[in-house]
């Protein structure tokens, strides 16, 4: 069973890579972030697979072999169960009388001490050790040890310029033994050279290595680290971020819970104003540091952790009052919608009923003409101008129907927007998928495309209302000052002011509310085409409220 699950493990991992190459850095490590249970669950599979080689009987040498492996999957992943094994170790390397496997295995165990913030325990272990008795490969280990124990107890202490000298020292000394030609020897110098400043030559270094660095090892987390470290030092904000990223999704690949790519990242986005994705970061790293118990880790993540989750928390609640008052928003406008069609239908009652009796008016004035034989010539007169107020009045029902059925059509359909808007914010906001509804919520799209959508119910019904407007409109003009529409283009700005104007909306306020204007930009509208009339100024929005007659 325990084989078939890490069988699943490894495919989903395959899956997953399989995606990155399709995602950039920022994406594939929110992805990480989310499923680092994952590589966990693989890492300690991995682990149980070591342990039960223990249930046999085994030599001491070779108990002493798995209890190194089991400690180098644990080194970085749990720093106790990692002290544990290397504490069994030194046992063993004692019992068994050998030299060289105390040696080794107390260089292992302070180099473990220091990760877990155990200085004292860790310098203890070294000063019990004779550097002259130590083979070069331990040699190596115990200076790069020394380097690394005051380079962590400097972070943490008052006299951190004494114990960053110590390190240095102990530094200068690991470069004596090691190989020139070595990673190992490159990255230590490079390390050096970021100290006296000279960043470009080991930012040289550490971009050749990177680059000659394949796979998502701890080695490509190490140097994308330090690459950072340098742009951070140059106030290169993008490159840290870049190289940040790529050392957080390596250390996350290979289970590094003692890491500080994340908390390093997390400090650069919360300074750029990226505060949501500072906080996943944040929170990865504390609680890769909690789960590794790496305390120097936490103690410098719990400094910066308080004050990114202020802000967070400070920006989604600002976020929830934005979306109840735009709820609250559409609520109104809901109801005003539906004020509205209810006035729209009393309105419809009520020219019915004029029309009703017009119609009673004109029989009763036939009766009338009928019995009075000596007044017909007047009463012919008569009828002729009812008969043309008649048919006025039939063309501005006509007219009011036309705009009613329109205006019904558009509220029937704003309403049916509105819900389906208003369903699928609620939708989001029940599947907790804030991003995205945080999206909708800044997005203008929806506005602006219901803008445009008026404007051109607009236009067509005015067109269609008063098809010469342009052309009467453009012989009120000056001849050089006449409008010609772009291709497609039914009205323009000026062209749907004065439409308005023309069916008697005058008040610039209003139609600097239809048009989503300032009242001064139609104002500076109006003025500057009344300088362009060909009829005198004054009479000119008075003669475009005459232009057209009725036609449907």
């Amino acid at each position: 069973m325990e084989k078939k699950s890490f069988c699943v493990c490894l495919l989903i991992l395959f899956i997953a890579q399989t995606s990155f190459a399709r995602q950039d850095d920022d994406s594939t490590l929110d992805f990480l972030i989310r499923n680092k249970g994952i590589y966990t669950q693989v890492k300690e599979q991995e682990i149980s697979r070591i342990k039960h080689k223990k249930n046999t009987s085994l030599s001491k040498k070779q108990l002493y072999e798995i209890n190194k492996q089991l400690y180098y999957e644990y080194k970085t992943f749990i720093s106790d169960s990692a002290i544990f094994y290397a504490v069994e170790n030194l046992r063993i390397a004692e019992s068994l009388n050998d030299e060289k496997a105390k040696l080794e295995t107390k260089l292992i165990l302070a180099a473990t001490y220091s990760v877990a913030g155990m200085f004292f325990e860790g310098l203890d272990l070294l000063k019990s050790i004779n550097p002259k008795k130590l083979q070069p490969d331990l040699l190596v280990s115990y200076y790069d040890t020394y380097k690394l124990l005051y380079g962590y107890y400097s972070q943490n202490n008052i006299h951190t310029s004494s114990y960053l000298e110590k390190s240095a020292s102990y530094r200068d000394s690991l470069l004596q033994v090691l190989d020139p030609q070595s990673t190992h020897y490159k990255i230590v110098f490079s390390e050096k050279l970021f100290d006296s400043n000279r960043l470009a030559e080991a930012k040289d270094i550490l971009i050749a290595l990177l680059n000659d660095t394949k796979e998502e090892s701890h080695l490509k987390a190490v140097l994308a680290y330090a690459l950072a470290n340098i742009y951070k030092k140059e106030g290169n904000i993008e490159m840290q971020k870049k190289y940040y990223t790529i050392s957080a999704i390596s250390d996350i690949k290979n289970n590094i819970k003692e890491n500080a790519s994340l908390q390093a990242l997390a400090t650069v986005l919360y300074n750029t104003g990226d505060i949501e994705r500072a906080y996943q970061c944040i929170k990865s790293s504390m609680e890769d540091a909690i789960f590794c118990n790496a305390h120097l880790r936490t103690f410098e993540i719990s400094r910066i952790f308080p004050i990114i989750d202020k802000a967070y928390q400070d920006k989604a609640l600002k976020q929830k009052n934005e979306l109840k008052t735009f709820l609250i928003l559409i609520s109104i406008l809901s109801f005003f919608l539906i004020l509205a069609v209810v006035y729209v239908y009393g309105q419809m009652k009520k020219v019915s009923r004029i029309r009703a009796k017009l119609h009673n008016s004109n029989l009763m004035l036939n009766e009338v003409n009928g019995n009075i034989q000596e007044t017909n010539d007047k009463l012919k007169v008569v009828n002729n101008q009812l008969s043309i107020v008649n048919s006025e009045l039939t063309e501005a029902n006509q007219i009011k129907e036309f705009y009613i059925g329109h205006f019904l059509d558009l509220c029937s359909t704003y309403i049916n927007k509105l819900q389906k808007f208003q369903s699928s914010l609620n939708r989001k906001l029940m599947e907790n998928k804030k991003e995205e509804l945080f999206k909708m919520l800044r997005s203008n799209e929806m506005i602006n495309n219901e803008v445009k959508e008026l404007y051109d119910h607009f236009d067509h019904i005015f067109l269609h209302l008063y098809p010469n407007f342009i052309d009467d409109f453009n012989s009120l003009l000056l001849e050089e000052e006449r409008f010609t529409l772009k291709p497609n283009e039914l009205l323009n700005v000026e062209l749907r002011i004065f439409a308005l104007i023309r069916l008697g909306i005058t008040d610039s306020s209003k139609i600097s509310n239809f048009l989503h204007y300032s009242t001064n930009t139609i104002y500076s509208y109006r003025t500057r085409i009344r300088n362009k009339a060909a009829v005198p100024r004054q009479e000119f929005e008075s003669m475009v409220m005459k232009i057209g007659s009725i036609s449907l």
